[in-house]
């Protein structure tokens, strides 16, 4: 008997609360998703640095789902207790007929295995589908040859998806057990005459409570933007995130307080249509839901921060690898070892050749390389950073106590950089005999140097002084790298008396001579030391000589700067769905529940002859307003919260540059907390129909 009940239960409950199954679907498909990206064969067929990159993005993903589970459980848990709370009188009802709180448990018991059961077959066969999608897209986002793909089942996201929910769904059965244990039949029979007590606050309590809130709110929004270079500490960095949620708690603790009276003093707007009873509804469940609301609205903060912030982050990161690998290679060696120090006959020797010399020496074609430009660097302990900073040498050192100040200039001739600069394609620049430039892209190093060239700017180099052409660095870098990440570097004129002891590296840049990626990568293995016994005959040579040649490559570059700004993107999709599905979800169901218990409401309103379409436009409305509301608050929260992240990652985002990430954020928006909001209306405008 039990057993049918339970399914005659089931029946029920998937028309009444289908966004509860949609809910434990949805967390079943993403989480398999996500965490068999690694089983696509495809992957397999990636180069060994890209290999690891997958395999970290696994592991990480693999740490957020730990995460991701217990905000899904705490979903489960919260999503069921309300279900528990829509079901009481049908629970007096059994209990009136004999039936003992372990049978009711037992008949919750069978409906959760039932649920449970299903949401993992359909949320399962969901995944595994998707994740068809989901590696094609990881795999081409690391390159990776597309002819071995194939459609494939992960047994291990498998296992590890029905492990973690079925702890969730253990954790429902204890839950509906200890909750059933506590009623008492008075309560469960009468649950549907009692409505929660609303207390009536103090208006201009309200309004002075809802002020203060938003100062502190102000005063946070100041720490994480203007103010972020006073949060160097973790505790300090706690402080505006506190002021934050405490503020946000208060400001919906205050809105039902004040907003509710000031619509009342505007008669012709209270009295109109069904706004008397639109606006009574929405005070009676902001003033209950304080909890509830914040809880959503700052999960709705997280999600639009990190899509926003990930998207941005990825946008400028691939940006800025676009820009800073315009060539195929960027070689440097050491110059001029020293005879007398701690190196054989062949290191020095080698020491003083061109780096085209050294390839040649050691068995390359050179014919493999095309615009090839070779130049040295200079650098000299009379000319440090200490030196540069000048006036401001003291000030500097007092904000950053922990930089390197005895680090000397690195140091080029004015020819030799625009060689470097025509090749990669920047500005090139002119000097006059006491001119120098200094070129530094990054940030942070960027306004020290800016600092010092304000004020004096006035440097010595062998012997004679130079004063700088412009009052602030120049953009230029000789370096290739996946972002801006050049601290400084001196250019001076050809007649600056540089000599062949000042000499610090020899440089080279060149494309591969190729027109295919294929013949491209072909020429790549050259000169890539793979540390797994199969490196090339040219890099054995000079590792065998002890030469201290190095470098990168644009795919090397490539490889790793790429695949970081992918998993950083992947998991704040991930991430960024779950607390979206959370906060919609958790607004979905509150809704449904409450209209549900207040179907005695809208009968009253057709009997005194409100007509079905006003009702439904009511219901639209307070519907629309309740999830609104904390969308409001967390689009504006966003909106500091994104400039804080970028900031942390020392990132300069342009307003424009955003736009592509606002709009991926807003059609996540659209799709899934839309999706909720009209599948939760269509649901209560069903429930209040009923009979």
């Amino acid at each position: 008997m039990l057993f049918k009940l339970s399914i005659k239960n089931i029946r029920k409950s998937i028309k009444d609360y289908a966004i509860y199954f949609l809910t434990l679907i949805l967390g079943v498909a993403i989480f398999y998703m996500f965490n068999s990206l690694d089983s696509q064969k495809a992957m397999l067929s990636v180069s060994s640095s890209t290999r690891e990159l997958v395999q970290l993005m696994v592991e990480l993903i693999g740490m957020v789902s730990v995460f991701v589970a217990v905000v899904l459980g705490f979903l489960i848990v919260y999503a069921n207790n309300f279900l528990i709370k829509r079901r009481k009188k049908e629970f007096g009802l059994y209990m009136t007929l004999g039936m003992g709180k372990w049978q009711i448990s037992r008949i919750l018991l069978f409906e959760t295995i039932f649920i449970g059961l299903f949401s993992l077959v359909i949320g399962m066969l969901a995944g595994i589908f998707g994740s068809q999608l989901m590696s094609i897209l990881v795999a081409k986002l690391f390159e990776a040859d597309m002819s071995e793909y194939e459609f494939v089942f992960s047994k291990a996201a498998c296992l590890k998806t029905c492990l973690y929910f079925g702890v969730m769904y253990i954790a429902v059965m204890l839950f509906n057990t200890v909750t059933i244990s506590k009623y008492k039949l008075i309560d469960l029979l009468t649950a549907i005459k009692k409505n929660e007590k609303v207390k009536m606050k103090n208006p201009f309590l309200c309004a002075v409570v809802f002020l203060a809130a938003v100062i502190v709110l102000g005063y946070a929004y100041y720490l994480v933007t203007a103010g972020i270079d006073r949060l160097d500490t973790a505790d300090k960095l706690a402080v505006p995130i506190v002021m934050g949620v405490v503020a946000t708690f208060f400001i919906f603790w205050s809105l039902s307080g004040f907003i509710l009276k000031i619509v009342q003093s505007r008669k012709s707007m209270y009295l109109k249509g069904t706004n008397l009873f639109v606006l009574r509804q929405i005070h009676n469940k902001i003033n209950t839901t304080v909890v509830s609301m914040t809880i959503i609205c700052l999960l709705l903060f997280m999600t639009i921060s990190v899509l926003s912030s990930a998207l941005s982050l990825n946008y400028v990161l691939t940006k800025d690898l676009e820009e800073m690998t315009p060539v195929d290679i960027n070689l440097y060696k050491t110059a001029y070892l020293p005879e007398d120090g701690d190196y054989t006959r062949e290191q020095v020797e080698d020491s003083k050749l061109k780096i085209s010399d050294t390839l040649k020496n050691n068995g390359l074609d050179m014919d493999v390389l095309k615009d090839i430009v070779e130049v040295c660097i200079y650098a000299s302990n009379e000319l440090t950073w200490n030196d540069t900073l000048g006036s401001v040498r003291d000030e500097v050192k007092k904000q950053f106590p922990m930089l390197q100040y005895d680090t000397a200039e690195e140091i080029i001739k004015l020819s030799d950089y625009n060689q470097i600069a025509e090749a990669f394609g920047m500005q090139q620049y002119e000097l006059k005999d006491n001119e120098y430039i200094i070129l530094c892209d990054y940030e942070n190093m960027k306004d020290i140097r800016d600092m010092a060239l304000r004020n004096d700017g006035r440097i010595t180099i062998a012997g004679k002084e130079y004063i700088s052409k412009y009052k602030e660095c120049q953009p230029g870098y000789i370096w290739m790298s996946g972002s801006h990440m050049n601290a400084g570097i001196i250019v001076v004129p050809d007649s600056c008396g540089l000599t062949e002891e000042m000499k610090e590296k020899h440089y080279l840049i060149a494309d591969y001579n190729a027109d295919t990626d294929k013949e491209k990568k072909k020429i790549e293995e050259l000169f890539i030391d793979h540390g797994d016994g199969r490196n090339s005959e040219l890099t054995q040579n000079i590792a065998a000589k002890g030469i201290a040649l190095d470098g990168m490559t644009k795919m090397t570059i490539y490889e790793s700067h790429k695949g970081l700004a992918t998993i950083v993107t992947f998991i704040a999709i991930y991430l960024g769905i779950i607390f979206l599905i959370a906060s919609s979800a958790i607004l979905a169901l509150k809704e449904l529940t409450e209209n549900s218990d207040n179907r005695q409401r809208y009968m009253v309103l057709r009997k005194i002859g409100v007509d079905e379409k006003m009702i439904n436009q009511s219901l639209f409305r307070q519907i629309g307003i309740f999830f609104l509301v904390p969308l409001a608050l967390a689009v504006i929260h966003s909106v500091f919260g994104i400039q804080f992240a970028l900031k942390l990652a020392s990132v300069q985002v342009e307003p424009k540059t955003m736009l592509p990430s606002v709009i991926a954020t807003v059609i996540f928006l659209v799709v899934i907390y839309g999706g909720y909001f009209f599948a939760t209306y269509l649901g209560s405008k069903n429930i209040i129909k009923e009979d």
